[in-house]
C-alpha cells in the first residue's frame, strides 16, 4: 500500500515533531506539511518532505500565525489521491486534507486546535485590539471547518486519555489512545541533586503560564533555570529578579545535563500529554506539575513528584516549600520506572500494531 503523512509544520523538533520522527521510523513515507525547515526534517530523519505554497513565504516561521486564514486552503491544496492510507499528525489544520473514497485517513490527534476552542478565550485577551475581530472571525469559520473535516477521518488517536476526551467532546468521536514516544535513553539518572529548578517549554503564557512561574520564584528567592523561548521571552526576562536565569532555545543533548540536576521540574500548565515530564522522571528528577490535563497520566503524587491545585504564583509557592520539605523522600527507582512507561520502543511497537488492524498495512 501507497502511504503518507501529513503534519502541521516542521520547523523546531518538539513533541509532535518527535511522534512523527517515531511514525516515520515504523514506515517510512513521504511527509506533506505547510512549511518546514530542513535542519528539523534532517534531525528527525525525515528526507522527502513536500511543502504548501506557504513554505515560499519569506520568514513564515515567525509569521505563520497572520496566514492562519489560509491553513485550510494549503493543506486542501495537497494532491494526495495516490495514496491508500494518509495518517495525519495533527494539532491544528493537519486532518484537513481532501481524502479520496477509498482512503483510509488515521489521525493521530495531539490536540483539537486549542486557540479556537479551550484556549480561545485566553488567546483572544492575549491579542492587541487591531488583530482581535479578525481573529474571532476566522477561529468562528475554523471551528466549522475543523468539525466538518473531523468526519474524513476513520480512526482517531488520542496522546493521552484527557486529549481523548477533549477529541469527544468536540468531534463526537472515539479515540484510541496511544502515548507518545519518550526517548528515555537520552536522559540519563542522577541522585545528586543542584540547588536550582527548571520550566522547559515554550514562553507563552496564555497557554503556557510561565509568568506565574516567574513571580512565584522572585518571592521565593530560590535560583530557576527558565529554557525556551516564545513571544513572551522578553516580558518575562524583564520582570524575573537576579535569581532567574533564561537560556533561549536549547537542543535535547543541551537540556539533558541540566534537567539531570535539577531539584524538580516546574510544570504550571494544563498539558495534553507532557513529554518533559516524562524525561524529567528518567532522570529521576522529580515534577512539580498542575493537576489538570496530561500530568495526571504522566505523575503519581507522593512517588515522582507533586501536584498543585490553582495557577497563581501563591500555589507555586507553597509547594515548592512543602517539595523542600520531603524531597529527600522520592525514590529515584521510582520514577526511572514510571517513566519507563512512555518509551519509545513502546510506542512504535504499539503504533505498528494499531496501523496493522487499522488499514490492514504489511509492515516488515
Amino acid at each position: 500500500m501507497k502511504v503518507a503523512y501529513t503534519h502541521d509544520w516542521l520547523y523546531k523538533v518538539a513533541g509532535a515533531e518527535e511522534v512523527l520522527g517515531a511514525m516515520h521510523e515504523v514506515m517510512p513515507a513521504p511527509v506533506y506539511t505547510l512549511f518546514y525547515n530542513k535542519k528539523a526534517a534532517i534531525e528527525l530523519n525525515i528526507n522527502d518532505v513536500r511543502p504548501s505554497f506557504l513554505n515560499s513565504i519569506p520568514l513564515i516561521e515567525k509569521t505563520y500565525k497572520n496566514f492562519l486564514p489560509l491553513f485550510p486552503l494549503a493543506v486542501q491544496s495537497w494532491d494526495l489521491s495516490n495514496y491508500d492510507v494518509v495518517v495525519s499528525s495533527s494539532h491544528a489544520v493537519a486532518k484537513g486534507f481532501k481524502k479520496q473514497e477509498n482512503q483510509t485517513h488515521i489521525c493521530y490527534c495531539h490536540t483539537p486546535m486549542r486557540y479556537i476552542w479551550d484556549l480561545y478565550t485566553d488567546y483572544l485577551k492575549s491579542l492587541n485590539p487591531i488583530k482581535k475581530v479578525p481573529f474571532a472571525i476566522t477561529a468562528q469559520a475554523l471551528r466549522k471547518w475543523d468539525i466538518e473535516t473531523s468526519k474524513n477521518v476513520d480512526k482517531f488517536v488520542a496522546n493521552s486519555r484527557f486529549v481523548a476526551r477533549r477529541i469527544k467532546r468536540i468531534y463526537g468521536r472515539d479515540a484510541e489512545v496511544i502515548y507518545p514516544p519518550v526517548d528515555i535513553d537520552a536522559f540519563e539518572p542522577e541522585e545528586e541533586k543542584s540547588d536550582y529548578y527548571v520550566f522547559i517549554g515554550r514562553l507563552y503564557n496564555a497557554y503556557k503560564k510561565v509568568d506565574i512561574v516567574v513571580k512565584a520564584f522572585n518571592e521565593l528567592g530560590k535560583k530557576l533555570i527558565v529554557i525556551g523561548d516564545g513571544e513572551d521571552f522578553d516580558s518575562l526576562k524583564s520582570i524575573a529578579k537576579p535569581n532567574i536565569e533564561f537560556t533561549g532555545w536549547l537542543n535535547h543533548d543541551q537540556i539533558a545535563p541540566i534537567l539531570r540536576k535539577a531539584r524538580a521540574l516546574i510544570l504550571p500548565s494544563i498539558e495534553d500529554f507532557g513529554i518533559v515530564s516524562v524525561e524529567a522522571q528518567a532522570c529521576a528528577t522529580p515534577v512539580i506539575a498542575y493537576y489538570k490535563g496530561g500530568s495526571r497520566e504522566t505523575v503519581i503524587a507522593g512517588k515522582t513528584g507533586l501536584f498543585f491545585i490553582e495557577q497563581s504564583p501563591n500555589a507555586i509557592e507553597n509547594v515548592v516549600k512543602k517539595f523542600e520539605k520531603m524531597r529527600n523522600l522520592f525514590n529515584p527507582l521510582d520514577m526511572i520506572k514510571n517513566s519507563e512507561r512512555f518509551s519509545k520502543n513502546r510506542f512504535k511497537a504499539t503504533f505498528k500494531e494499531f496501523l496493522l488492524k487499522a488499514a490492514n498495512i504489511k509492515i516488515d
